[in-house]
């Protein structure tokens, strides 16, 4: 059945460690004397290469897979020697990469048993064109990994490589990767979670693992991981991740596939503004916008000439690691309320009566044994629940003080009272029953809903997947000018900033390509 949700109004990225987690070897920020970097050497020289570092009291970090390449940490007053050494071709900074959504859970009405239908399936017509064909296509995902065990993704065609930094692909510290997959490729199994946009269990997935828990990795890595992408034979390389600075390494990675014929396609970034995140911002890579359930653009995507696409990335409904999602319920007086799990909220559920503790900004002991009707405002949600908590409270509910339904986060506070978010409709309905008995639950499931220009990402890769399988002889250059050709056209007429060519539409580029030909 179609799921039905609420809009967030705004949400925030939880990152914010500034440790990152490297694929195909750990790593770390370097200490402050010494910097990281990239080395370009030319052919047959790696060995010197090393040599060179050794010599400069520095350490390889990384050799970059398929390239005449590596990344160091050396000393930075040892930077201006290698420079001039004779096998260098270049020295370039080894920037940071980050996932591209916002990582806390939308809400929305809580997950019900049975087969749903994420809307952005729908929206990108994935239901109007059958992945039949597509076993002849690999969509490769360089992120967080993959739940293999998931009840929804277990019996995909997937395989995967294990990396000592990252771990095993099929382990997902970080939950994004499986929700990435999911949107891709989460099975039509009846009554069993929701469907991907190829939910057939024929696409072959490939999952190079970047992110470790705390989601950071470096060009150098996806460098390397791209270049397994290919190896491995993949047609489509799916990137919901990117940074503010370009990186020539990584440049020459993505234009060597697409000159193999694949195509590469990443996300804008979440931050809401001009800035051209990469690797979407290559040339050989398509970069891919957010849209709502309503196609309008969404207000943290980044918008400019280099969008191309774009896809549903706001409120989507996909798999995480089995027992990694959590989901709220209410209920007053024996009647349910749509409720959002505040993330950080122990799993736990308590029933008591139902009190107004108005926004939540002072201790009041006669809250003390019931559970607490928040309105949102003025302080942060989890000085709202701690004070509730602190009064002796049992649950709180923290209902909105503007239209629409609303994700919560508790960040690094920690409670011991479930706590859950309302709109501002329930939250008005719940006041006129202040008294009668209310329950408060936050239960752990195996799906969430999230924001990010990550989630449209892989809307776009597997579409891009699903219509190239029944035209295998096209390039990756071809389906990406007849995705561009066929794609919605929204907001301004013709290319914009915030749409790019508009939003992807799979039985569209299906029928241009069928009656065209490639590329048209």
């Amino acid at each position: 059945m179609a799921h039905q949700h609420t809009r967030v109004s705004k949400l925030s990225i939880c990152l914010t460690s500034l440790v990152a987690a490297g694929v195909l070897g750990s790593a770390q920020a370097a200490p402050p004397d010494t910097t990281r970097v990239i080395v370009a050497f030319k052919p047959g020289s790696a060995a010197k290469m090393k040599s060179a570092v050794a010599a400069a009291k520095g350490a390889v970090k990384h050799e970059i897979f398929g390239m005449n390449a590596m990344a160091i940490e050396v000393p930075a007053t040892a930077l201006k020697g290698l420079e001039n050494n004779p096998n260098v071709e270049y020295i370039e900074e080894d920037v940071l990469r980050q996932p591209f959504a916002l990582t806390s859970p939308s809400a929305g009405t809580q997950y019900a048993r049975g087969q749903l239908i994420p809307y952005g399936i729908e929206l990108v017509q994935a239901d109007q064109l059958s992945d039949s064909a597509a076993a002849n296509r690999m969509v490769c995902i360089i992120d967080s990994g993959y739940d293999r065990n998931h009840e929804d993704l277990a019996g995909n065609s997937v395989t995967g490589e294990y990396d000592a930094g990252t771990g095993n692909w099929y382990t997902d510290e970080n939950h994004h990767g499986t929700h990435v997959a999911g949107t891709i490729a989460a099975i039509n199994n009846s009554n069993t979670g929701v469907v991907g946009v190829a939910a057939n269990k024929k696409l072959k997935l490939h999952i190079v693992k970047v992110f470790g828990k705390d989601g950071w990795a470096y060009s150098s890595t996806l460098a390397s991981a791209a270049n397994k992408c290919g190896k491995a034979g993949a047609n489509v390389i799916s990137m919901s991740l990117g940074g503010a600075r370009k990186s020539t390494t990584e440049q020459q990675a993505f234009d060597k596939l697409q000159a193999e014929g694949r195509l590469s396609i990443a996300a804008a970034g979440n931050d809401g503004n001009r800035i051209v995140s990469y690797p979407a911002g290559y040339a050989s890579v398509v970069m891919v916008g957010a849209l709502d359930e309503k196609t309008q653009w969404a207000s943290f995507s980044q918008y400019n000439n280099k969008v191309e696409l774009s896809a549903p990335g706001v409120s989507v409904l996909s798999t995480v690691p089995m027992g990694g999602g959590i989901e709220g319920a209410v209920t007053v007086g024996g009647v349910p309320y749509a409720a959002g799990a505040m993330e950080g909220s122990p799993v736990k559920s308590a029933t008591a009566a139902l009190a107004d503790f108005g926004i939540g900004d002072t201790v009041n002991s006669a809250v003390a044994g019931k559970v607490c009707l928040i309105q949102r405002g003025s302080i942060d949600f989890a000085t709202k629940v701690t004070n509730c908590q602190t009064s002796g409270g049992v649950g709180a509910i923290v209902y909105n003080n503007v239209a629409g339904g609303f994700g919560g986060t508790l960040g690094t506070t920690v409670t011991n009272i479930p706590s859950v978010t309302a709109s501002d409709t329930d939250g008005a309905a719940m006041k006129a029953q202040i008294g009668q008995s209310a329950t408060v639950s936050v239960k752990a499931t195996n799906y969430a809903y999230y924001d990010g220009t990550s989630m449209a990402t892989p809307h776009v890769s597997a579409v891009a997947a699903l219509v190239w399988s029944y035209f295998p002889t096209c390039s990756g250059a071809q389906i990406r000018a007849s995705l561009n050709n066929s794609a919605l056209d929204l907001g301004p007429a013709g290319r914009d900033v915030k749409y790019g060519y508009g939003m992807v539409q799979a039985k569209a580029a299906y029928d241009r390509i069928k009656s065209m030909g490639c590329g048209n």
